[in-house]
């Protein structure tokens, strides 16, 4: 064979001729050049990737944790397809397997954990690798419940997009605000649907998985996505004080492209060569950053170290990447985007990201960091005469900490006690006291029970009701699946959704019992400037959270028909039309049949009226929208031997803190009955009830 050497010609080989041969943890990938480059798209971190470049492990998969502005997943590019330069070679060495500290939560929302531990888990079908998959295999050996529980498990089957058609071209492009809800909704569908499958799964192998970035991976494939074109300023369908949970719903819309890096900038033609611009950075503690100022953010560069271990920075910054784009910003005072990581109150495990605007770099040095070593300081001040974001997220915390009274407070709380977080009453637009006297009740009053088609009957289970269970008869009765994640979120809209009532034996605080648990958000009804009383809150609320019930006396039609007429504002009619729209997810994302699809049309046995006119709860100020945020689901749960079914309000996207509360009122059969529509909607269709 050619190139190789018999044994009678091993005496002539020269041994003083010995290659150079370097170490392989020295070697560094070769990229191609920027001329020769593939047109580059803004792909999901773990593909697929455009024709002409393959990765390769370790340099397929996300460096740095959420925390690190360390490169990121995604290379900057312009929007002529040129590739910036590459983020430097990581040795295979420095990948190492993390470890799950002693108090995690197993709560994610995007920003727990490292991204080495995030990227294993991004995977379909069992979902176990490693020595995971052979503990998780013992345990079926082992124990005949563990392996039950795995066998009733709906499974995730890695789904077949190649017939998903995605968002048009030009929509992907560039969208604006109903493409943008569109694909959050897309993204939320997904994600909770997943978080539903691995939630039932959990209990068998104890595994956390990461279904944020697993949506985020299914919709840059099926092409759900929109504003793909890197722009500097701001993002079409984007609105100042918009909040996000998860990293991947910022990615999906183009708001900030990298699933981690906290710096995001694209190549620019500045003179005889190309130059890296900052178009938008996030901010959310992971550095030594100084931002509790509303208008002014002292941000620190990228690199120097691992700050997931004991925080401390173990070399200097360099000027290069995302610290050699925002000091280019600086020269060209070009606008950045600017997101806010903030802690949730609710929930501190929870992280939310609020884009607070655009923002220009006043100032920049180098500073000596808390471990001695050379950092970059950026001041960037906000642009005067944007919305405020931020600060209204700090004016509530100062009302909740008693820092700065509530302007315009009427009442501390309306409810008396009665609700188990205070409700404000607050008038900060005229001289007027309060609405009219009513009694206020916490849940729906029923004369009679009423008669469902099929009897209702509690479960059995002893202690909480656990997912994948289908031993428990209340998940039995929803499909086999349980309708909220472990956060307390709701999956799907059903026709009828069944929860765990007071005759059931499980432990009162099953999580199959959501909408009975009161309220979990802090909530102010306030004056509006039109519309009379109205209803917000001081908290963010996330996509599927359970908001209230609408409470108040169950009436008869004829009641209705005879007393009440049209001079009763507070009503809530199951009988009315109400304005058809999607918010479930598409089973071809999850790999799951077209045809297995969950009806979101409501199948109420007989029309039920509520009436609030006299006794309520706060579900009462809530006013008409014909674009809401909030949508109503029946909910049906057991108690003494009877069935009832309660009109509970969840969140249909997230809401940021201070925005009014809305939900479709639906029409009236009776034009006599309709009322003037004052929502300002672009989609208002000038009348309601």
């Amino acid at each position: 064979m050619e190139g190789v050497s018999g044994p009678s010609s091993q005496s002539a080989f020269d041994k003083s001729r010995v290659l150079d041969v370097k170490p392989l943890r020295t070697l560094v990938p070769m990229f191609p050049n920027p001329p020769q480059a593939p047109p580059f798209v803004c792909s999901s971190p773990f593909g697929p990737f455009p024709s002409g470049f393959t990765p390769f492990y370790p340099f397929s998969m996300p460096q740095g944790t959420d925390e690190q502005r360390q490169g990121g997943s995604f290379r900057a590019v312009n929007h002529e397809g040129d590739f910036a330069a590459p983020a430097a070679a990581v040795p295979l060495r420095s990948f190492g397997t993390p470890q799950m500290g002693p108090h995690f939560s197993g709560a994610s929302n995007g920003d727990t954990g490292s991204s080495m531990e995030a990227s294993r888990e991004i995977h379909f079908g069992d979902g176990v690798t490693g020595k995971k998959k052979r503990r998780a295999s013992h345990l079926r050996q082992s124990d005949p419940s563990e392996k039950k529980a795995r066998r009733v498990a709906a499974e995730v089957r890695k789904p077949d997009l190649s017939h998903v058609a995605g968002l048009p071209p030009p929509q992907r492009e560039e969208g604006n605000r109903e493409i943008v809800n569109l694909v959050l909704m897309k993204f939320d569908g997904v994600r909770r649907r997943l978080s539903q499958l691995e939630d039932s799964k959990e209990a068998a192998t104890g595994l956390i998985k990461r279904a944020d970035l697993k949506a985020g991976n299914v919709l840059l494939t099926a092409g759900f996505r929109t504003n793909s074109r890197k722009r500097v300023g701001a993002v079409p369908g984007v609105e100042i004080g918009d909040i996000f949970y998860f990293r991947m719903e910022m990615c999906v819309i183009g708001l900030h492209s990298p699933s981690m890096a906290g710096i995001d900038y694209m190549s620019v033609k500045g003179g005889l060569e190309e130059e890296p611009l900052a178009v938008c950075i996030v901010s959310s503690g992971g550095y030594d950053d100084a931002a509790d100022d509303q208008d002014v953010l002292i941000y620190t560069g990228q690199g120097g170290g691992n700050y997931s271990g004991k925080g401390k920075q173990t070399s200097d910054q360099k000027l290069e990447r995302g610290n050699l784009a925002l000091e280019r910003s600086a020269r060209r005072a070009n606008e950045i985007r600017v997101i806010r990581g903030i802690r949730d109150i609710t929930n501190p495990s929870i992280k939310v990201y609020i884009y607070d605007g655009l923002y220009s770099i006043q100032d920049s040095w180098i500073d000596k960091g808390k471990s001695g070593t050379s950092t970059f300081k950026y001041k960037l001040v906000r642009v005067p005469g944007q919305p405020s974001a931020f600060a209204t997220w700090q004016s509530v915390l100062k009302w909740k900490e008693g820092i700065t009274s509530r302007a315009g407070l009427i009442l501390p709380d309306l409810t008396s006690g009665a609700e188990g977080l205070p409700v404000s009453l607050v008038n900060d637009i005229d001289g007027e006291k309060g609405p009219p006297y009513f009694t206020y009740l916490r849940s729906v009053r029923y004369t009679k029970p009423l008669n469902l088609a099929e009897p209702s009957y509690g479960c059995n289970c002893h202690n909480a009701c656990a997912p994948g269970d289908l031993n428990c008869s209340c998940i039995r009765k929803n499909g086999g699946d349980f309708p909220y994640t472990a956060q307390g979120v709701l999956v799907s809209r059903r026709p009828l959704l069944y929860e765990c009532g007071p005759s059931c034996p499980c432990i009162p605080n099953c999580k199959n019992r959501v909408s009975q648990t009161g309220l979990k958000v802090r909530l102010e009804v306030f004056k509006t400037k039109n519309r009379g009383w109205g209803l917000r809150s001081w908290d963010p609320i996330r996509s599927g959270t359970f908001i209230c019930e609408y409470a108040g006396e169950v009436i008869e039609k004829a009641k209705y028909d005879r007393d009440e007429g049209e001079n009763n504002d507070y009503i809530f009619d199951t009988s009315r039309t109400f304005e058809k729209f999607k918010w479930n997810y598409d089973p071809p994302l999850v790999g799951e049949e077209a045809s297995g699809v969950l009806s979101e049309d409501y199948d109420i046995p007989t029309p039920l009226i509520i009436s609030a006119k006299d006794s309520g709860n706060v579900a009462r100020f809530m006013n008409h929208s014909c674009s809401p945020n909030v949508f109503w689901q029946p909910v049906v749960y057991e108690q003494n031997g009877e069935s009832f079914i309660h009109i509970a309000f969840f969140a249909m996207r997230h809401i940021p803190p201070m925005t009014e509360l809305t939900y479709d009122y639906g029409l009236s059969p009776s034009e006599s009955r309709r009322k003037r529509c004052l929502c300002g909607s672009s989609n208002c269709k000038g009348y309601f009830g």
